[in-house]
């Protein structure tokens, strides 16, 4: 039987060392870089997401940053969709598929582990909003157990976010929330290729030190400019790459609501807390997988 191509997952809190980590593998292994980080999957902003300079990117190829627009709303499925096609182009090469990022659920997509469902139209979820305001709770999810009984035996009571999800998805596709998740579960790249984990988990106290410290030198490097170019766009708060770590902070002091050290030590905070979530998902996730100290 014919080996398995080879495929690389690079995983860990923001400032743990990634880059350098995946930008050593790529040269040692003839590899690709390919971005899994929902942060730097949007353009104009390369200092505020820490992206690989252009001294980096100039050592191996590197795939998948800043490809949608500040505009847009990228997502993890949208993302598995390109990211496949790198991986079987980077493969077919003879090149090593080396996917790094912070990004759990990007790694949960490739592995089978997110419902592939269709997108559902706005207006369809406004539907299913409307019929659960209507109906009340018990109501709709009677209307629910008739097209999908598995789902409503599965959620919880009052759990009207997931009823409406759930809902939402068998009107439109006419197939039940369980069917979409058990057809992506046959889908990941486990059962196609071998995957090397590396989940780099600095100690704590270090990581913070780093998570401000980098913070720092965002601003020194520009990012203010950033934020400032991302702000003329004139984009709803809601959009992904107006919730950018340091993008909410640098952008009230930009509008004089703060002084510039409060915006900075806010961001920190938020980084520091960003981080903190990372750790904790991958440690649930990931956690009998190789841990490697880029520190030392």
């Amino acid at each position: 039987m014919d080996s398995k191509p080879d495929i690389y997952f690079v995983g860990g809190p923001t400032a743990s060392g990634k880059t350098a980590r995946a930008l050593e593998l790529a040269v040692k292994l003839h590899g690709i870089v390919i971005n899994a980080d929902a942060m730097q999957v949007y353009r104009g902003l390369p200092i505020l997401t820490a992206q690989p300079t252009t001294e980096e990117k100039a050592q191996a190829p590197h795939r998948l940053f800043e490809i949608f627009d500040p505009t847009e709303s990228g997502s993890a499925g949208r993302w598995a969709v390109l990211a496949r096609e790198e991986i079987a182009q980077a493969c077919a090469q003879g090149q090593a598929p080396i996917v790094v990022g912070g990004t759990g659920l990007y790694f949960a997509a490739l592995l089978g582990k997110l419902a592939d469902i269709p997108p559902i139209p706005q207006e369809v979820h406004d539907e299913a909003v409307e019929l659960y305001e209507a109906l009340g709770h018990d109501a709709f999810r009677v209307r629910l157990s008739v097209m999908d009984e598995e789902s409503t035996t599965r959620i919880k009571p009052n759990d009207r976010q997931r009823l409406i999800r759930a809902y939402e998805v068998v009107n439109h596709t006419c197939k039940t929330l369980g069917y979409w998740q058990r057809s992506s579960a046959g889908k990941s790249l486990a059962h196609t290729h071998t995957i090397h984990t590396e989940l780099l988990m600095p100690p704590r106290d270090d990581l913070y030190a780093r998570c401000d410290a980098r913070f720092l030198k965002m601003v020194e490097r520009g990012a203010l400019d950033e934020v400032q170019t991302l702000l003329t766009l004139n984009l709803d708060a809601d959009k992904p790459a107006m919730k950018i770590l340091g993008v909410p902070e640098l952008a009230k002091y930009l509008r004089r609501a703060c002084s510039l050290d409060d915006a900075i030590a806010a961001a920190q905070q938020a980084t520091r807390n960003y981080a903190k979530r990372q750790v904790t998902w991958f440690k649930n996730q990931w956690g009998g997988q190789e841990k490697v100290n880029p520190m030392q």
